[in-house]
């Protein structure tokens, strides 16, 4: 069952919450320190645009690359009002292709995690060491293996709305560190009635994370040719920890 297909259409409605104004000051303020502060950046795993035009907004000139037509539909009609000239690509982040190289490579909110093998991540990597510019910066977020096995684990979640509700069955395999998410969403039919009575479609997702931890990513980063500046929480912004959730990660570009 192939993730973000109708659940593209309601993934704005269950993030409204998500902290995007904020994720984009700590990406802006980390490319700055680096005197990135215009010029082409690229966000990988970019969704339905959310913090792609966060960042278009702030002066970068925006590619955003994703898997999923569906989400990608929904960040083109974004781009249709704002006005942003963002250029969207329909690719795999473990095979993208760009014309020439970027400024910096940014990919948050977990979008690294779906990446299940070590030598996926490492393809990925070695991609975005290629098309950075000399000495780019890659800034990166990724979900622990603490987050998933402790803070999550084998739970339900259920969220009921006006117009959308969902039920999220988690669950976690210590041995593979894969964390599966079966989720059973009810949103509301525009366009479909009867009888004058709402209709709510009803359909089903299963995605799949791999949990790792900060040591795993320095070894992906040191393989693939980047060159690991700095870790750290990226709730708090302070020193990684055990019980750190998600850790942000600053990488270098090395040579080709």
């Amino acid at each position: 069952m192939e993730a973000y297909t109708d659940f593209a259409s309601v993934y704005d409605r269950f993030m409204d919450e998500t902290p995007y104004e904020q994720w984009c000051d700590n990406i802006v303020r980390e490319l700055g320190a680096h005197d990135i502060k215009d010029g082409l950046v690229l966000e990988l795993g970019c969704g339905t645009g959310s913090m792609t035009e966060l960042l278009a907004a702030k002066g970068y000139d925006m590619i955003g690359v994703d898997c999923a037509d569906e989400m990608l539909n929904i960040a083109c009609a974004k781009r249709e009002q704002s006005g942003h000239d963002i250029l969207y690509l329909n690719q795999d982040m473990r095979s993208f292709e760009l014309y020439g190289t970027v400024r910096a490579v940014v990919s948050v909110c977990d979008s690294l995690n779906y990446l299940l093998e070590d030598e996926d991540v490492i393809e990925c990597f070695r991609l975005v060491n290629n098309y950075l510019d000399p000495k780019g910066i890659f800034f990166f977020d990724f979900n622990t293996r603490y987050k998933y096995e402790t803070v999550i684990g084998d739970s339900v979640i259920a969220e009921n709305r006006e117009d959308c509700s969902f039920i999220w069955e988690n669950y976690y395999d210590s041995e593979s560190d894969i964390n599966e998410y079966d989720l059973t969403i009810f949103a509301r039919n525009e366009e479909a009635s009867a009888d004058g009575q709402e209709l709510f479609s009803r359909f089903q997702e299963v995605h799949l994370q791999r949990g790792y931890t900060l040591e795993e990513m320095k070894h992906f980063i040191e393989a693939s040719g980047l060159v690991l500046i700095r870790a750290y929480d990226a709730d708090t912004l302070g020193e990684v920890t055990a019980q750190s959730e998600r850790i942000y990660c600053v990488a270098e570009e090395n040579g080709k």
